[in-house]
């Protein structure tokens, strides 16, 4: 690959026109020209030292430290970003601005690292203390420290704040060397400072972690499955941050009001949205919070899974910050809910026009993932060189232990792969590189970033490659079931030991009744015709495998007890079967009779294999062939085998010792391989979970990692990769798309980065009759787990149970007439005061603190009934007795019933801020002015 020197290349830039000088900037990258802002008007001094974007593989940056002493010696003086307010050299600045690059994330290319030095001598005084009988481990970045977050609070994200996710999977310890993931999540409203304390302390943590551990960079609506796969039912994302500590008030919060925007398919996400029906679409589901009452109102283009995935992280809200004790009510049908939309439009107010159309989904499809290509990362002559160095289909030993590597998944994920060997400074600049690897290349500045040590790879890796051995590295495995069966296994165990029937890829020991003929075209169009009217025979309950010839699971092979012979079809060019040679060659393969079969081949010298044994069939005589490298297993079998293609008497032939007929039947002698074909090695993959789904007519994928039978659910279509097996799980309510789910089955196979075969067996399984080859594959199983599974219907129409509090809302909004109409579509403040006033108590959850200044607390009560549809003169209602004041107003509200002008003017405030002050305080104006 060319490489391409950044010093002085260009005249100047046609990004922002400015001529170069002595050293040019960062654009040296594997991209076409591109239009960005004028970067002039985004600097506080001008910026100098441009090159051109050029179209080349390689690109390299400036030496990282030593840059800054290299721009001194040139009279490079140092300026600052006006975006950032940091510290830039002025030979780079113009490519941070138009990068819309933070700076501080690109410490080790872009700029002075004495700002994150100092940061780290903060974060440097000590790690938090990990428990070690815990799973997962959630700290908040607050005044850069590391702040533990209550358990109940998991799950909960401040956009201002950074945080950290430390996952040590208990159920994996028994396997030495078991990885963890370590997370630093940034809010998209967090600072630079927290953003980079948070990537100092995860270097630091995984230094005390040690090499199994593999590091992820998040972003804010855009994490990775791994990260979601820990927050079940979902993530809430919180507007604000803390002001000060880390507020954790009492149980039970009911003095809430907001609505949140709930979005996902297998992982749901929740964000804090304007209070107005103007944040409402036709696709999503929203969930209004009003303390004792949830209302989840589902728009009319979403789908029963997702309401009843909503519905799911609505009730766990409802026991995590309320005790179980709010009211849940659900809008699927405006007219029909007319309780639910009466509080609906006393909060948001009337809704005026219709709703916007639903967003486009931003799911990245199996296709888009296809894509990758592996760069190898070195420093030559203090410059850092990023080279491309292959495309898919990846295979493993391109890695080297010594070297560095970053790999590109379509822009849609970047890795760095370090090997055992690289130094630590380059494991440091792990994120810096890959994030200046980012920037350069174009993504958006949210693309996922995991590191990986050599040796600790996650198992989304591995599966980019071709093969990965455990073995080649001398590794140990990391993932579950990792250790191989050596010996024979007792098959009779295999139903009481699913995790064995799994490995084995064995249901059971094969025995039963075979029916079976040589097929014609005819014959295999009928068999799915056939394989239908027997799952409708069996209710459903059988498991259907397509299997491709040359491909064939142990299970398929032990049914034939190893006689299976696979037949070359003979057919002239009318396209009709012809007549059999005379002379036919059939390679046996296999050591038992769970792996042999016979495969005929071309009749000729150079199909020979000295590892393996072969079947001459002539006119006159039947050859044995046996080659110098077969084992004693594998003649016995082959004994056993041949007889299901000539019952005639065999002459045993040895490699060698051939006679004269042999060579002639095959046409003479030719070269043949005498290597042995070693088995593919699969030691190095684990099984991954997917929930399918389609867009635009292309698969969607949704990993659940850490996966168990929970993330199984009746309205799902479910595929694990097991490697040498697909499995396709149709939950009860999606068993009508098994043709469509077949058809994703072998896209994925298609799109899989590693070059998958297309062969590979699909077994397709139904909901309650999971055999052990798949149920094998889950830490844990109970077949009675869907015995009284509900629907999403019976959970809204019978589950949520009574609602009281819904009941009291309604009849409060029914009695209090307004006295004006909202203003521009939304709800009026004295309506939202009265549904607060029937809220009471607070919760225990990660709350923000009081912002500075604010002296201030909420004290909400509860709200009188008043009658008055209409405002009172001021003299009516001021200095007077109750039998004096109109009929109809609440003697303990006179003020309610002024008009808005004569609030403002009496008490110097509007209504809304003085019903949101302390009771006390209200008492004591009121006596002040006349109207207690």
């Amino acid at each position: 690959m060319p490489e391409v020197c950044c010093a002085g290349s260009t005249p100047g830039c046609r990004i922002c026109s400015v001529p170069s000088t002595t050293f040019a900037c960062l654009h040296n990258v594997p991209l076409s020209p591109v239009t960005a802002p004028d970067c002039r008007s985004r600097l506080s001094a001008q910026p100098v030292s441009h090159c051109l974007l050029a179209e080349v593989p390689t690109f390299k940056t400036h030496p990282r430290p030593q840059s800054l002493a290299l721009f001194q010696e040139h009279n490079h003086r140092r300026q600052t970003c006006s975006l950032f307010a940091k510290p830039l050299c002025q030979g780079l600045s113009c490519f941070a601005a138009i990068c819309d690059l933070r700076a501080p994330r690109m410490k080790g290319l872009f700029y002075d690292d004495s700002a994150l030095e100092s940061c780290r001598m903060d974060v440097n005084k000590g790690l938090p203390a990990i428990d070690s009988h815990r799973d997962l481990h959630v700290w908040i970045i607050e005044n850069l420290r590391m702040a533990p977050v209550p358990e109940k609070a998991y799950g909960n994200f401040f956009e201002e704040h950074c945080y950290i996710v430390l996952h040590v999977p208990q159920s994996l310890k028994a396997t030495q060397g078991a990885c963890s993931d370590l997370h630093y999540w940034a809010g998209k409203e967090a600072g630079a400072e927290a953003q980079d304390a948070a990537e100092a302390f995860v270097q630091q943590l995984q230094e005390a972690l040690g090499g199994a551990t593999v590091q992820h960079r998040e972003a804010q609506g855009h994490e990775s499955d791994c990260f979601r796969s820990y927050f079940r039912p979902g993530i809430i994302y919180r507007r604000g941050g803390l002001a000060s500590a880390l507020t954790h008030v009492e149980t039970n919060l009911y003095n809430i009001q907001r609505l949140l925007h709930v979005q996902g398919r297998k992982h749901v996400s929740a964000t804090e949205v304007e209070l107005s029906w103007s944040s409402f679409n036709k696709g999503d589901i929203f969930l209004l919070d009003l303390g004792k009452v949830m209302i989840q109102w589902n728009g009319p283009e979403t789908s029963i899974p997702e309401k009843a995935r909503g519905l799911a992280l609505t009730c766990s809200l409802r026991d995590r910050e309320r005790g179980g004790r709010a009211q849940i009510g659900v809008v699927d049908d405006e007219v029909e809910a007319t309780d639910l939309m009466r509080i609906m439009e006393a909060v948001l107010g009337c809704r005026v026009g219709n709703l916007p159309a639903t967003r486009p989904d931003k799911s990245v499809n199996q296709l888009q993932k296809a894509s990758v290509r592996l760069y190898h990362v070195c420093e030559k002559d203090d410059d850092l060189v990023i080279q491309e160095l292959a495309t898919c289909p990846l295979t493993q030993d391109l890695l080297r232990e010594e070297d560095y590597y970053i790999l590109d998944q379509g822009g849609f994920k970047i890795y760095v792969w370090q090997g055992r060997l690289s130094s630590l400074q380059e494991k440091k600049a792990a994120f810096s590189r890959a994030l200046g690897f980012i920037q350069a290349k174009g993504y958006p500045t949210y693309t996922n970033v995991e590191v990986v040590n050599d040796g600790a790879e996650s198992a989304s890796f591995k599966q980019l490659f071709q093969s990965w051995s455990t073995k080649q590295r001398g590794n140990k495995s990391f993932g579950r079931l990792s250790k191989s069966i050596q010996v024979r296994p007792d098959v009779g165990k295999l139903q009481s030991r699913p995790e064995l029937a799994a490995q084995l890829r064995m249901v059971d020991d094969a025995s039963g009744k075979v029916e079976g003929h040589r097929a014609t075209t005819r014959d295999v169009k009928a068999l799915n015709c056939n394989a239908e009217e027997l799952d409708l025979m069996y209710q459903g309950a059988l498991v259907q495998e397509h299997v491709t010839m040359g491909s064939e699971p142990p299970h398929f092979l032990a049914i034939f007890q190893g006689q299976l012979v696979v037949f070359q079809g003979h057919t002239g060019h009318d396209g009709k079967e012809q007549p059999a040679p005379a002379t036919r060659l059939f390679h046996v393969q296999g050591t038992d009779s769970c792996n042999t079969r016979t495969v005929e081949v071309p009749a000729r010298a150079s199909a020979l294999n000295s590892h393996d044994i072969f079947l001459l069939v002539t006119a006159s005589v039947c050859y044995l062939w046996f080659g110098k490298g077969c084992s004693g297993d594998q003649r016995e079998m082959a004994r056993t085998a041949v007889s299901a293609v000539s019952g005639e008497n065999k002459e045993t032939v040895l490699e060698g010792q051939e006679p004269p007929g042999f060579w002639e039947a095959l046409g003479g002698r030719a070269p043949y391989p005498g290597n042995k074909r070693l088995p593919e090695d699969v030691s190095g993959f684990q099984p991954r979970l997917f929930e399918c789904s389609s867009h635009m007519g292309h698969l969607v994928l949704t990993e659940m990692v850490f996966f168990s039978q929970e993330d199984l659910d009746k309205y799902d279509i479910m595929l694990l990769d097991t490697w040498q097996e697909i499995f396709l799980w149709l939950g009860e309510a999606a068993s009508k798309w098994k043709k469509e789910a077949v058809d994703w089955g072998q896209e994925y196979l298609k799109t899989h980065p590693a070059g998958r075969s297309p062969a590979t067996p699909i077994v397709v399984i139904k909901q309650g009759h999971e055999p052990p080859t798949f149920t094998g594959w889950f830490l844990a199983w109970d077949p009675y787990k869907w015995t009284n599974d509900q629907s999403y219907k019976e959970v809204v129409d019978g589950s949520l149970g009574a609602m009281p509090a819904i009941c009291e809302i309604t009849a409060e909004l029914n009695d209090f007439q307004l006295s004006r109409g909202p203003s521009n579509g939304g709800a009026d403040p004295l309506t939202l005061q009265t549904l607060k006033g029937s809220q009471d108590g607070s919760g225990n959850e990660l709350q923000p603190g009081p912002k500075a200044g604010d002296a201030s607390t909420n004290s909400h009560h509860s709200s009188p009934r008043p009658t008055i549809h209409w405002s009172l003169p001021r003299e009516r209602l001021m200095h007077q007795a109750v039998e004096d004041l109109p009929e109809g107003v609440d003697p303990a509200r006179k003020e309610f019933y002024l008009s808005d002008s004569d609030f403002q003017e009496i008490f110097g405030k509007s209504k809304e801020e003085f019903y949101s002050m302390a009771k006390w305080r209200q008492q004591q104006e009121k006596k002040q002015l006349g109207f207690f």
